[in-house]
């Protein structure tokens, strides 16, 4: 899932201050039991690696090992120099940190190898330590760290794989309608032509015409065709687009929700791919009311036709505390109508609700 870069930056505030709660904690302890001429080096180390874990987004593979090799030098030198060898509070969360974010977002083997670096200084930091139980909090933070990423790198990969079966499932069904598009034209075509090839037997003077509308077909055929292609999306054929429209709204409402259609507009003259395209952008609006807005009672639907496009508005009543989410169906309707000239824009209405708004063109066909 896509996390805007303000949601970011606030995120790396946040644990920008806890890294300097947790580095001013930790100097604090080793002065009280140490003195106050040991913890200086311990909060370097920590600082160290906590900044690294704040920049680990550049580049998570070089900031992991950059902070686990700074930590895994501390605790020998620390060791020898008589000082606390084991990783304090900060470095065992800057370490955390890293640690998460290279294995959910790196390779399999570096993943592994930033992972499998991370017992090894907690092994060294037991082996060195005088026996308290710090390392036990850093192999800890090493486990929360591995759980977190490994967590969300397992979730992203089934997110990819619902996408990708979504993609297959699309393709099959363009390739249906694809046959229907191309049918459909086709068909047009041949029966131009026989009529055409009658009429210049009776009106000769009437043949430039009966070719100039068997052009004109083929020409459609072929930037439907390309469209669709273009397209590699699903497109459920409408026969009937209000007869469609109105089953669609009987479905929803019998989840006991009301829906109001105004159909400012004669489908029957539309290409197939624009009532497809109708059609599927109000399945998605409304089952994306029925996943995510509980509280709405109402749902309006709009369609309306201006020459060569036309325009679907669909708007709910539900609070603004209603969640609203953009999942595969209403992605894939945005690209779906960029490679047809459209677009499709949702978001909150000023005072309720949600709106999700098309706008189709009806290329050659609609200006005819």
């Amino acid at each position: 899932m896509h996390v805007p870069d303000r949601l970011k930056a606030a995120a790396d505030v946040g644990l920008g201050g806890v890294f300097a709660g947790a580095v001013a904690f930790q100097a604090w302890e080793v002065a009280g039991s140490w003195g106050h001429g040991y913890w200086l080096s311990g909060a370097l180390v920590g600082a160290v690696v906590c900044v690294l874990a704040l920049v680990r987004h550049r580049n998570p593979l070089w900031t992991a090992a950059a902070g686990l090799t700074v930590a895994g030098l501390a605790v020998p030198i620390a060791h020898l120099l008589g000082l606390p060898a084991e990783p304090g509070p900060a470095a065992s969360l800057g370490l955390a940190v890293l640690t998460g974010s290279a294995v959910r977002t790196l390779p399999v083997r570096a993943a592994g190898a930033v992972a499998a670096a991370g017992p090894a200084v907690v092994a060294g930091s037991f082996v060195a330590g005088n026996g308290s139980g710090v390392p036990v909090l850093a192999g800890v933070a090493w486990l929360g760290g591995m759980a977190s990423g490994l967590g969300r790198r397992l979730l992203t990969a089934r997110r990819r794989a619902a996408a990708e079966r979504l993609r297959r499932a699309e393709r099959l069904e363009l390739a249906r309608e694809l046959h229907d598009v191309v049918a459909h034209h086709v068909t047009s075509i041949v029966l131009q032509a026989q009529a055409g090839r009658l009429v210049t037997r009776k009106h000769p003077d009437r043949a430039p015409a009966s070719f100039a509308d068997i052009e004109t077909a083929g020409s459609e055929a072929l930037a439907a065709t390309r469209r669709l292609v273009g397209l590699l999306r699903d497109t459920t054929p409408v026969p009937d687009g209000r007869v469609r429209l109105s089953e669609l709204i009987e479905g929803f409402e019998s989840h006991g929700r009301r829906a109001r259609l105004r159909l400012d507009a004669d489908p029957s003259s539309w290409p197939p791919e624009v009532s497809g395209t109708v059609y599927r952008v109000v399945r998605e609006s409304l089952t994306n009311v029925l996943r995510h807005a509980g509280n709405s009672r109402l749902v309006t639907i709009g369609v309306t036709q201006e020459r060569d496009t036309v325009t679907v508005v669909v708007e709910d009543d539900a609070p603004q505390t209603a969640a609203h989410q953009a999942g595969y169906g209403l992605n894939g309707m945005r690209e779906r109508l960029d490679a047809l000239g459209g677009s499709l824009s949702a978001g909150p209405r000023p005072e309720y609700g949600w709106s999700i708004r098309a706008t189709i063109p009806m290329g050659r066909r609609g200006r005819r």
